[in-house]
């Protein structure tokens, strides 16, 4: 097998070939047993730390991690590749040919001239194209195309956000948070009520309401919640750190004398804020 020159060659190219040749007999034990299906998570994961690196603001980082989400696309379609189903280049002809049709406003005589018409025109052209495919549902909607494979609350403002196009929205955010006390009032006696299915019911419906608010104050509550995720973990590792310090563990210590703990790291990192 010829020895790969990464960087002699057309940059998309090169990173193609070296994915062929890991998966290729004599590659890499781990890259040729990924399948599909195992490889989902890093999918996902991947374009987290994609959006991650956009909130961080770094250029630099955000190139790498866009790089470490283009080679799953590449390793998908190699694999997809060897079953004789799709390659790299089909995929890549078919996004192009895709963006193409979708933009009549700017590839052909169709007229656009705000975001909203775009949109519209989007998901008309959309709908024509699931219809043509024999993918078209009996009862058309609006909610049609969002998939269900998305994290729970991206999927929430992703249809909150398809129903707002007909019109079916608050106003403001404002305006939606009487919303989410009523949930949670319902949450309560349902949690006082003590039926576990009313209560997961509850819950996911507060849920909802939130995502309501965070999306018409033009935010992501799938980002936010990382966001939280991200500083209740660095906040915990500094509690561990101040445990640590003092000689005793986590564990040794009572929930009282943990919070406390809690509090100093807060208010250090509000101080260095």
């Amino acid at each position: 097998m010829e020895p790969l020159t990464p960087g002699a060659e057309d940059p998309f190219r090169a990173l193609v070939r070296v994915v062929e040749r890991l998966r290729a007999p004599g590659g890499c034990p781990w890259d040729r047993e990924q399948t599909h299906r195992s490889l989902r998570p890093y999918v996902i994961e991947e374009a987290y730390e994609v959006a991650e690196a956009i909130d961080e603001g770094e250029p630099g980082h955000l190139g790498e991690e866009l790089g470490d989400l283009l080679l799953q696309v590449v390793l998908h379609s190699v694999i997809a590749a060897e079953s004789g189903h799709f390659d790299i280049d089909a995929v890549v002809r078919g996004i192009t040919e895709k963006i193409v049709r979708r933009h009549p406003h700017v590839f052909a005589a169709g007229q656009a001239d705000t975001p909203d018409q775009v949109r519209a025109g989007w998901e008309e052209i959309k709908r024509r194209e699931r219809a043509a495919a024999g993918r078209a549902d009996p009862m058309p909607s609006r909610l049609d195309g969002v998939t269900a494979s998305l994290p729970a609350l991206a999927e929430a403002e992703k249809l909150q956000a398809r129903a707002a196009q007909a019109g079916f929205d608050w106003t403001s955010a404002r305006e939606a948070w009487p919303k989410v006390e009523e949930e949670m009032a319902e949450f309560l006696r349902a949690w006082d009520g003590g039926d576990r299915a009313a209560i997961e019911e509850e819950l996911g419906d507060l849920f909802f309401a939130l995502v309501n608010v965070a999306r018409l104050l033009g935010l992501s509550p799938e980002l936010a919640l990382k966001a939280a995720n991200r500083k209740f973990s660095r906040r915990f590792r500094a509690l561990e750190e101040e445990a640590l310090n003092s000689g005793r563990l986590l564990e040794e210590m009572t929930l009282d004398e943990m919070d406390e703990l809690w509090k100093c790291v807060k208010d250090r990192e509000n101080r260095i804020k």
